[in-house]
């Protein structure tokens, strides 16, 4: 299937990747991208095609990924929408919503929502995705695989629920990298070097997380097994639930999904947002 990207960034370059590793043609991907820096690292190191124009880009594409910031999705939508013909739209801007992209694309309802997040740059990303009732089975499975090739996939049965995801996963690297930089200088306040800090951190989150993947317990089992009675591991445990730590986490994505939403209204209300 010939795919077209609006927008040449990070998670496009990590999307196309995914899908020549596993077995899509060069030649059948094109990029459109303004920056022509960016034009040619494409084009040197992924073997695309890489347009300035938007109509050579799209040019016989079946399925349109649109891999723009949301505040610029409106104007690419409306560029688009004489060009899109009955091409699968796959969107990845936070925020914007299917029938304020379907209105900017003159009515087009072949739209899938999908919510990525930076760890598809490995090829280890989770991305949740929504879609219409009127997209095909057809269209949902070759979205999935698109978006698949860069990670997991999470299906949600309402497009509120991307606010969730994009909250939970889209955001959650942040978490993950904020307990990471909190353990390591943890690990530098007991007393060890920079590197020696970054590795305890490192392999000890990367080991229980694949612990945790690997094993058909529930984490809270496994937490459990961790925390010997009146050990260390109770002891620090104790001190995480007296400040509040497992709650605050709670919130937060509380906070990220209720942003998300607020978002959503902006955007769709044609303002001005901000990206997550």
């Amino acid at each position: 299937m010939k795919t077209a990207f609006i927008g040449g960034g990070n998670m496009a370059t990590a999307l196309i990747t995914g899908a020549l590793r596993q077995g899509s043609s060069a030649a059948d991907i094109s990029v459109v991208e303004i920056d022509g820096a960016a034009r040619e690292r494409l084009a040197r190191e992924l073997g695309v095609r890489a347009c300035a124009a938007m109509a050579d880009g799209v040019r016989g594409a079946a399925c349109i990924v649109l891999a723009v910031k949301p505040q610029q999705m409106r104007e690419v939508a409306r560029e688009l929408a004489p060009l899109v013909g009955d091409a699968l739209v796959i969107s990845i801007a936070a925020g914007v919503r299917q029938q304020d992209l379907s209105r900017w694309l003159g009515g087009h309802g072949k739209i899938v929502r999908a919510m990525p997040n930076t760890p598809a740059l490995t090829l280890a990303g989770m991305t949740g995705l929504y879609a219409p009732p009127e997209v095909s089975a057809a269209d949902r499975a070759s979205a999935e695989a698109i978006v698949g090739a860069a990670g997991k996939t999470l299906w949600v049965e309402r497009e509120g629920a991307i606010d969730a995801v994009t909250a939970v996963s889209g955001s959650g690297p942040a978490y993950v990298f904020y307990f990471l930089e909190a353990l390591e200088n943890a690990a530098r306040e007991q007393g060890f070097g920079p590197e020696d800090a970054r590795l305890l951190a490192l392999q000890t989150f990367h080991g229980s997380v694949k612990l945790a993947a690997e094993s058909s317990e529930s984490v809270a089992t496994l937490r459990a097994r961790v925390t010997s009675k009146g050990g260390t591991t109770e002891r620090a445990v104790a001190e995480l639930d007296r400040l509040g730590v497992g709650p605050a986490i709670v919130s937060a994505v509380g906070a990220a999904a209720e942003r998300s939403r607020e978002l959503g209204e902006a955007l769709g209300n044609d303002a001005a947002g901000s990206p997550r």
